[in-house]
């Protein structure tokens, strides 16, 4: 017997859009993702026919301000007094265009973005009517918008660029000044205000008060004059500010930390994750010649939807710190990757088992806390991660200041209560029982396991950046921030995402997944993998979590996938 669809039915309703019949939801999910009528902007864009918007975003409260969307529709006639609706002579309902009631010749458009279709509705989105309504306003937005788009950061970006390409008129038929208003305002810590290219679609301030829940921004002056202000006195400075500079579709608000850093159309987008907490935020890291210019939230509705905060944004200077570590070393000196590896692995070949202990950052990806964990199991290691807590807060931030603490729980590096371990493996070091320590990625001279215990050793040590445990190291194997390799990251409520490489590491890093390869085989045997993908594949094939969830690396997708916790 097959088994009955359990699917929800999803009630439809037909409209014409450009002459064509469309089928769409009556219902659509609202900015909060409750149910509200479908508007005639979602259904042109089923259509696949877009409506040009300013003021509209999916997850802000609709506010029709900007009437950039303004369409043209026909409604279906009322019922007459013998109950029945006005036919055409062929049969089908008679439909009435919208016109101006003091003027009955002048067609009269709709708020595309506010108004909810009705049965029957007809949608002229190309229509000569439509065409010339958005002419006018793109005219009105242009009025007093200064032409400075040369030095514009938005430049490239620019949806009045774009929409004055497809929707303005060659000429203008504005004859009068401009209205000038302030210029380079600092609004805030992180965020520069022009006025005089603001178009007042109040994105940010809905973003800041309905989202963010810091009611900071607003209008003030009248007419001609109106301009995005915040109260005498304040400043604009909560942790999602940058947010605003994403989704001001002009370049009215520009981010102080990338303003005038970069031409957007030289960067090189690369899709990634963020790592300042356990939320696993999406975002796309953007370089051009090796150097990185700025994180920008990449659409997930599974984990961060459209933002991030400005801590995590801001989190990337750190990669191209001058005293990153790029040399190798060892007892011998500086040596290349194949003599250290290879001393390593006898040295680790020849251990006592139980005598090495292993501390791995929860910053790690699974891929290397995987490996680490084949290593330990091995070799009969205590292992254990660093615990980074830190204050959350209600949209994004968690806890956890872990990027992969989730990770290092399912690989089995660390338990539920990470770094419970940290305390007895400084005991078996001065108690003499462990004679070998494995730190990837921690300064643990923080946490316990002082420089006096770290001299009783033989250190091995793999960093991004130099501490006091990378200076007492017998080896130091310099490692790569997660923008210059590649691998997955699990978050705190069991998402595994994939990052991709972005940059190239300094002199003689390497991937740690790469490294660990070589060591695992060489101490282990394991083997069975020439690359990131298949390294993947094969831990999800052991990973209980990864194994029930049958991940596979080309099935995480560019959004990921969970995993039963």
């Amino acid at each position: 017997m097959a088994a009955k669809d359990t699917k929800p039915t999803v009630e439809t309703v037909t409209v014409k859009v450009d002459g064509r019949n469309v089928e769409v939801p009556r219902m659509t999910p609202n900015w909060e993702g409750k149910p509200e009528p479908t508007t005639v902007l979602q259904a042109c864009k089923q259509a696949g026919i877009e409506i040009p918007h300013y003021c509209y975003h999916p997850k802000l409260p609709v506010s029709g301000n900007c009437r950039m969307c303004l369409v043209h529709v026909a409604m279906p006639g009322r019922p007459g007094a013998d109950g029945k609706l006005p036919m055409n002579e062929d049969g089908t309902p008679k439909v009435f265009p919208m016109q101006l009631p003091y003027e009955p010749q002048t067609p009269r458009g709709v708020i595309g973005c506010a108004t909810g279709i009705i049965p029957g509705m007809e949608i002229y989105a190309s229509s000569p009517e439509t065409k010339e309504m958005r002419e006018a306003i793109m005219e009105s937005l242009l009025i007093n918008h200064p032409l400075d788009c040369s030095i514009c950061d938005q430049a490239g970006e620019c949806k009045l660029q774009e929409y004055s390409y497809d929707h303005g008129q060659a000429k203008s038929e504005f004859e009068e000044f401009k209205v000038h208003k302030p210029k380079a305002i600092n609004l805030g810590p992180r965020i520069t205000l022009d006025a005089e290219r603001c178009i007042l679609c109040t994105r940010c301030i809905r973003f800041t008060k309905d989202i963010v829940g810091d009611d900071a921004l607003g209008i003030v002056n009248r007419g001609s004059y109106n301009t995005i202000s915040t109260y005498p006195g304040e400043s604009f400075n909560n942790n999602y500010t940058l947010n605003t500079v994403d989704i001001c579709p002009v370049g009215a608000l520009t981010s102080n930390d990338f303003r005038f850093q970069m031409r957007v159309w030289f960067l090189k987008e690369t899709k990634s994750i963020c790592t300042d907490c356990g939320s696993g935020c999406n975002v796309l890291i953007g370089s051009r010649e090796n150097n990185m210019y700025r994180y920008e939230p990449r659409q997930n509705d599974a984990v961060n939807g459209h933002w991030m905060c400005d801590s995590g944004r801001l989190n990337y200077k750190w990669i191209g710190r001058e005293d990153r570590l790029n040399i190798i070393k060892s007892p011998k000196g500086a040596i290349p990757w194949p003599m250290v590896l290879k001393e390593i692995s006898e040295h680790l070949g020849s251990v006592e088992r139980g005598s090495v202990a292993i501390v791995a950052s929860a910053r790690q990806t699974n891929e290397e806390l995987y490996l680490l964990n084949h290593l330990a199991k091995h070799l009969d290691a205590t292992t254990d991660s660093v615990p980074r807590r830190g204050k959350a807060d209600h949209l994004l931030i968690v806890e956890d200041r872990n990027t992969n603490t989730t990770g290092a729980q399912l690989t089995g590096i660390t338990t539920k209560r990470v770094g419970s371990k940290l305390s007895s493996i400084a005991k078996s070091i001065s108690d003499g029982r462990v004679k070998t320590l494995i730190v990837f990625g921690e300064d643990v001279t923080k946490y316990g396991i002082d420089s006096k215990l770290l001299k009783k050793v033989t250190l091995i040590v793999s960093d991004i950046l130099p501490n006091e445990t990378t200076k007492l190291a017998d080896y130091l194997l310099p490692g790569c921030a997660h923008a210059e390799k590649r691998g997955t990251f699990t978050n705190v409520k069991g998402r595994v995402q994939k990052f991709m490489k972005a940059l190239e590491p300094p002199g003689d890093a390497l991937p740690e997944w790469e490294v660990l390869h070589e060591l695992v085989h060489n101490v282990t045997g394991l083997d069975g993998f020439k690359s990131i993908e298949g390294l993947f594949n094969q831990m999800a094939g052991e990973v209980k979590s990864f194994k029930e969830a049958e991940l596979t690396w080309a099935g995480l997708g560019d959004l990921g996938a969970d995993v039963k916790l």
